[in-house]
């Protein structure tokens, strides 16, 4: 175990995070002498952790303020037996997530831990269970919750704490994962055990630097403080963009515009429509797509949800990625806008083994039931239900230089057996321009385009 002086404290953290701080005390009584199981020295452990750190348990939380925005916050004390969860861990755990909670406030988790507490086996386990229980009472509420991954987070506390939060973000360089180092396998990646390891994953969403971590934390704090009691306002659409944008004259005009390299992709979009944005990354099963941006940005000082195709052939990753960001805009009242640009599912068989069905399955069933209203607007491929996922049934506009198919015109020639020279006309016949599309109603309309 590394040295826990290198380590910053539990109220460290804290003022790295919050603007204010006022710390709460249970009162709660310490396990009598050696603990529930009659360790050998736990007492004696436990009086010098709380000497040298000055806390009575391995957390403190209490009311706070980040950017202004009243929250719940609770720290790890890593210095106090390894920011191991106990019984009265538990104790403070469990009432932090009950502040939270009572008064409709985000909580923010600031972990360091190695797991549960050896010293108490089984009733510090069990903690586990309190943890869980009292997460699905926040998400029950509407409050949100934040997790900072410090160095370590690993065993209990990553899996419930860390792993279940609505936001999680890491200190670069973190260890962070189920098994700590003591306890792997002979010869494991150390990568995959670290916070960017974790990303590249899909399992957090951000890695930010320690300057950064109290704007980000205040940023996501304010977007989980509002909870869906009212259904906002939809997001408005975005512009075209482009200096001189047509509208194309055939089918395989239109198909050429939108494969074009130098057409405006989907990062151009959300930096024309967004003065801030924060990503949300990964399907927390392993797979993150970077052809799926999703995020939650600020358009005209408002808290919008995003979820954008990169032009690229989607993944599962990225549809559940997609799912996850516009089920979590319905818990916090976030309108949703989704950017629709891709030639189609990705179609290999890896794909096929990560579930490409069920994933797109998954996008189809959350845009139908999205609780806040999902604004779509095709910038560019829309290829088939792998493009139509995204789009939101009557709330789809189209760009002039985009088309929507049912099928590649490609592919379309091939099935019907029909010569390579055929596929402009065949573009022709399946209607996919703009204008066929406002025309026969797949779109409310087309944004931007210049007079012709």
């Amino acid at each position: 175990m590394a040295d826990p002086g290198a380590r910053i404290s539990a109220r460290e953290a804290i003022a790295l995070v919050c603007e204010t701080f006022t710390e709460h005390e249970l009162g709660e009584v310490p396990p009598s002498g050696d603990g529930p199981l009659d360790w050998e020295g736990y007492g004696a452990a436990r009086d010098r952790a709380a000497r040298r750190t000055g806390s009575a348990e391995s957390v403190v939380y209490g009311d706070a303020t980040c950017g202004g925005v009243p929250c719940v916050v609770l720290s790890f004390e890593f210095g106090f037996l390894g920011g191991s969860l106990g019984e009265r861990t538990g104790d403070r755990l469990e009432a932090a997530y009950a502040l939270a909670r009572e008064r409709r406030r985000p909580l923010v988790s600031l972990i360091a831990t190695g797991g549960s507490r050896m010293q108490e086996g089984m009733i510090a386990l069990g903690q586990l269970q309190r943890v869980a229980r009292a997460s699905v009472l926040l998400r029950e509420a509407g409050a949100g919750h934040v997790a900072v991954v410090r160095d370590p987070t690993t065993g209990g506390g990553w899996a419930t704490l860390g792993a279940g939060a609505d936001v999680v973000l890491a200190l670069p360089g973190a260890q962070v994962g189920f098994a700590g180092s003591r306890v792997r396998p002979a010869g494991a990646d150390p990568a995959a055990y670290s916070a960017e390891g974790q990303l590249a994953a899909g399992q957090i969403d951000a890695v930010v630097e320690e300057h950064a971590l109290r704007d980000t934390v205040a940023f996501w704090a304010g977007a989980l403080a509002g909870g869906a009691d009212t259904v906002p306002d939809a997001a408005p659409v975005p512009r075209a963009l482009g200096a001189d944008l047509r509208l194309p004259r055939s089918g395989w005009d239109a198909v050429q515009a939108a494969r074009d390299p130098r057409r405006p992709r989907a990062a151009a979009y959300l930096d024309d429509y967004f003065t801030r944005r924060e990503p949300l990354r990964g399907d927390r099963c392993g797979g993150d797509d970077p052809g799926m941006l999703c995020g939650v940005g600020l358009h005209q000082g408002r808290p919008v949800a995003y979820v954008a195709q990169a032009g690229t052939a989607t993944r599962p990753a990225g549809y559940r990625t997609a799912t996850r960001v516009v089920e979590l805009a319905g818990r916090f009242g976030l309108p949703v806008l989704t950017l629709v640009d891709t030639p189609g599912a990705a179609n290999d068989a890896e794909a096929e083994r990560a579930g490409a069905g069920a994933a797109i399955a998954g996008l189809f069933g959350a845009i139908a039931a999205a609780r806040t209203p999902v604004t779509s607007l095709l910038i560019g491929e829309g290829g088939s239900g792998g493009a139509l996922a995204l789009a939101a049934p009557g709330r789809t506009w189209a760009t002039p230089d985009s088309y929507f198919s049912v099928i590649a015109p490609e592919w379309a020639a091939a099935i019907l057996k029909r010569d390579p020279s055929r596929v402009a006309h065949t573009a022709d016949q399946l209607r996919l321009r703009p204008q066929d599309l406002a025309e026969l109603g797949v779109v409310r309309g087309i944004v931007g385009p210049a007079p012709h």
